[in-house]
């Protein structure tokens, strides 16, 4: 940056001092903020310090300059010293019930207080670390208390489904969740107002994990992907901003009540430490409209074109109608070409709450219009990938810098070892659907091409040879839902519209890997849980080396809105432990974080969703036609998974984190290799 244009960003704002106002709409108002004393309150450099003019221009008096910093509680804990406690109330049968409010009147968010909704206080004491031996002989546990830390060597976080939004969008399905109860009104994807205040949640993360990191410093970070709500650009842009520290505008199209309503007043945000290298994960939403459908799969649906239109998305009635033809679909895009079709709205940016506005029965109302803003385009699959090149934070490309280089354009899957010193693989895999599968269904399944499953298959030898523990990361867990929900593994030879095939069934992919006796883990997120599996050996007993963990990180976006640490140890009999905790954002009162933790609380408390599943593993009958779930690795006998349990607290009616020690035998080999490198009387 020349001189001149230094100049002119330090002119942004003018002024020197650093003020805080408190009011009833923020808490943090940084007035007169220069880049001299932002980057003295914030961790990480400011990449840019270019804002939106806002309509105002940047000397307006009236607001328009106003750049907001908003600090968290310094008192940054894990949930082993402290959870959210929180009532969940009876119910409501129906809308207008006077005890409550229904699933369909979660908007309804100034009756909140009226409930109780929102409302929450700390546990008195923390959520235990549950030491897991599920994998290991039955001999183990007898001798456990014994054991020593040899070695660590791993300390990581993981965040994911962060789902940044741009909630004044033309294209999203808000109504929905309103309109379709008895399909969609469980679906706080499509609505809750948590959609105000992503970026603000994200921005609390971050300082949390700063803290935490002065603490004791983590190696690094993985994203498992879900960074955008629908693959747009200034989704994305607001992401990888918020990790670099710049200035955020969470706003777009007509930036409306960005001079004066908090969730939208442009922001100052911390940034990730420097020293902490953080990868990145594709997740479903990353490369599909609302996580669900190919943007360019048909093109007469312009659904490339919505996204930088004027006018609202009208979308058909019959939707959310379940599709039984051939295969059990819960939206088919096919149902895109229904009438008649309703608009289904957008955020009003200048209301406190994010009123819902632009709906109503084509043919009732006008098409409604918004701002259009170019910056809300939908970004094909290579070039969200290479937006991960142009951030101030490492390392350049957060792990696409490692992509094999001949393999296709879009490939998403790479592996790093954290430590050169420490036989450890990171393999961030991506197990999304492919773009052009043919597939109407919602893309929401996993999935492995042929050259991902072939990659997949090299990457876990190669580590088995070098004598490397491994860990693979991916945005879809395996074998916890039902096999063909959109949560669960694709089987694609029974979709009728297929055009590409999964190149590997559930029951071979778990096979592979207990064959994998060095995998210690797989760790994702999608499913929005914080849920611990295990897939233990065939033979417990005699080879008690080839189970392996799967655990689950919530979202960030819903509650628990929590992300998780993980420390990797080598123990004094070779064996290995996985230290996994949950950690709610720290977030100061007032704040749009603690906003946005009031509103999760409250949509949990009305909408109720089951997020401590335990699915029984039987055949589902769907119409006349039948889906196995869902687990491999155990009978499909109507039991439930013994190895998935959530955590309790005294006194703590709902509890949806899980702390856990994971403990993993090694095979005879492994142990060699580890002994000759770490040996015990050292």
């Amino acid at each position: 940056m020349g001189n001149d244009e230094a100049k002119k960003g330090d002119n942004i704002l003018a002024g020197d001092e650093l003020k805080i106002v408190r009011g009833s709409d923020d808490l943090a108002l940084v007035r007169g903020l220069t880049r001299r004393n932002f980057m003295q309150c914030c961790v990480g450099t400011v990449a840019s310090l270019c804002l939106w003019t806002l309509n105002t221009g940047c000397n307006d008096s009236d607001g328009g300059n106003q750049i907001a910093f908003y600090p968290i509680d310094p008192n940054v804990v894990t949930t082993t010293t402290r959870v959210l406690s929180f009532p969940i109330p009876p119910q409501p049968a129906g809308p207008d019930s006077g005890t409550g409010l229904y699933l369909t009147e979660l908007p309804l968010i100034n009756q909140y207080k009226k409930y109780g909704y929102g409302d929450w206080t700390y546990s008195k004491k923390g959520l235990e670390i549950k030491k897991r031996f599920d994998l290991m002989p039955d001999s183990f546990a007898a001798t456990a208390a014994s054991l020593t830390r040899l070695e660590q060597f791993a300390h990581f976080f993981t965040m994911t489904d962060i789902h940044i939004t741009d909630k004044e969008a033309p294209n999203q399905l808000i109504y929905l969740q309103q309109e379709y109860p008895a399909y969609a009104g469980t679906n706080t994807s499509i609505y809750s107002p948590i959609m105000t205040c992503t970026t603000h949640v994200l921005d609390a993360a971050i300082q949390t994990i700063n803290a935490l990191h002065d603490k004791k410093a983590f190696d690094f970070g993985i994203s498992l992907g879900d960074t955008c709500n629908s693959t747009s650009y200034n989704e994305l842009r607001w992401y990888m901003g918020v990790f670099d520290g710049e200035i955020i505008t969470p706003s777009s199209g007509a930036h409306r009540g960005a001079d004066s309503i908090d969730y939208q007043r442009p922001f100052a945000a911390a940034g990730l430490n420097k020293s902490i290298r953080w990868y990145q994960a594709l997740g479903n939403h990353d490369h599909f409209l609302l996580g669900s459908f190919p943007v360019d799969a048909d093109p007469s649906l312009g659904l490339r074109e919505s996204y930088i239109s004027d006018t609202v998305w009208a979308v058909p009635n019959a939707l959310l109608t379940p599709n039984f033809k051939n295969f059990p679909v819960l939206i088919d895009m096919e149902n895109f070409k229904a009438t008649p079709q309703y608009y289904c709205g957008v955020l009003d940016g200048s209301t406190k709450t994010g009123k819902i506005i632009a709906t109503g029965a084509a043919g009732e109302v006008s098409a409604p219009t918004v701002a259009a803003d170019p910056n809300r385009r939908s970004l094909l699959r290579t070039e969200w990938i290479q937006e991960f090149f142009k951030t101030s934070t490492l390392p350049v490309g957060h792990g696409f810098n490692l992509v094999d280089p001949t393999k296709p354009e879009g490939f998403a899957c790479y592996s790093f070892v954290p430590n050169p010193d420490v036989p450890l693989k990171i393999i961030v895999l991506d197990d999304t659907q492919s773009e052009a599968d043919g597939s109407t269904d919602i893309h929401g399944h996993g999935f492995l091409d042929e050259t991902r499953w072939g990659w997949l298959q090299d990457e876990l030898a190669a580590g088995h040879d070098a004598d490397q523990l491994m860990i693979i990361a991916a945005h879809i867990p395996i074998g916890v839902g039902s096999i063909g929900s959109e949560l669960e593994w694709w089987e694609s030879d029974k979709d009728p519209n297929a055009t590409e095939q999964n190149a590997v069934s559930l029951t071979e992919l778990v096979e592979t890997l207990w064959e994998t006796p060095n995998l210690i883990a797989w760790i994702a997120g999608h499913r929005h849980y914080n849920t611990v599996k295990a897939f233990v050996s065939p033979d417990r007993e005699i080879a008690p080396e080839k189970g392996f963990w799967q655990v689950e990180t919530s979202s960030l976006r819903d509650h628990p809105q929590q992300f998780r640490t993980f420390e990797i140890y080598l123990n004094s009999d070779y064996t290995v432990s996985i230290v996994t905790v949950n950690v709610d954002p720290s977030v100061a009162e007032g704040t749009p974080a603690a906003k946005s933790r009031y509103y999760s609380i409250a949509t949990q408390q009305i909408v109720q969703n089951n997020i401590m599943p335990n699915n029984p593993n039987i055949k589902v009958a769907y119409d006349v036609f039948e889906v196995e779930t869902m687990d491999p690795s155990r009978p499909q006998d109507g039991s439930l998974d013994k190895t998935i349990i959530y955590g309790s607290v005294p006194d703590v009616p709902f509890c949806a984190s899980y702390n856990a020690e994971l403990f993993k035998q090694l095979s005879p080999t492994m142990i060699r290799a580890l002994m000759e490198k770490f040996p015990a009387n050292t």
